[in-house]
């Protein structure tokens, strides 16, 4: 740890790179992303959806899930995954069907609501991700992301967010 005093940086304490930075940085850099996503959903007819509803409509998926494989795709138990899914259908987000298989289960499926909120997704973090090939350099960013793809396991994209925290 350095004490620096100088024109760019006045009885500022600058210290080296440490370890906790680097999960720190990821972390804010993911934030940024999605608050920035979520302030375009709004501003473009989306202003409940929140980064909760992203993952589970994620989970359901185009083809559709139970809310029981909603909540393991997710990490979490059935119930909690029930009270999303409910949200999600208060919102119009999502529908409950019968399952055509089994007349006993419900099936969640996404309406055409959800599905333009998961389109419109995709196109903002496209967007956003050109900002960030601008702001740091198609090439910079580019190494960036193949690096991460060199660290992180491919069994590291999961959606279940809570389990990351000590949730279910």
């Amino acid at each position: 740890m350095d004490n620096m005093v100088d024109e760019k940086k006045v009885n500022q304490v600058v210290e080296s790179s440490k370890g906790y930075e680097l999960p720190l940085l990821l972390f804010a850099g993911f934030r940024t992303l999605i608050d920035r996503l979520h302030a375009e959903l709004a501003r473009q007819g989306h202003p409940d959806v929140r980064p909760a509803h992203g993952f589970a409509m994620q989970a359901v998926g185009a083809g559709g899930a139970t809310a029981s494989e909603v909540g393991r795709r997710l990490g979490v138990s059935k119930q909690a995954a029930g009270k999303t899914v409910d949200r999600l259908v208060a919102l119009g987000y999502a529908e409950r069907v019968d399952d055509p298989a089994d007349a006993r289960r419900k099936t969640v499926r996404l309406t055409p609501h959800g599905l333009d909120a998961l389109a419109r997704s995709a196109a903002v973090f496209d967007e956003l991700r050109a900002e960030w090939a601008r702001a740091l350099g198609a090439e910079r960013l580019g190494a960036l992301e193949d690096g991460l793809r060199t660290v992180v396991s491919a069994d590291a994209f999961r959606l279940d967010a809570a389990g990351w925290f000590g949730g279910a």
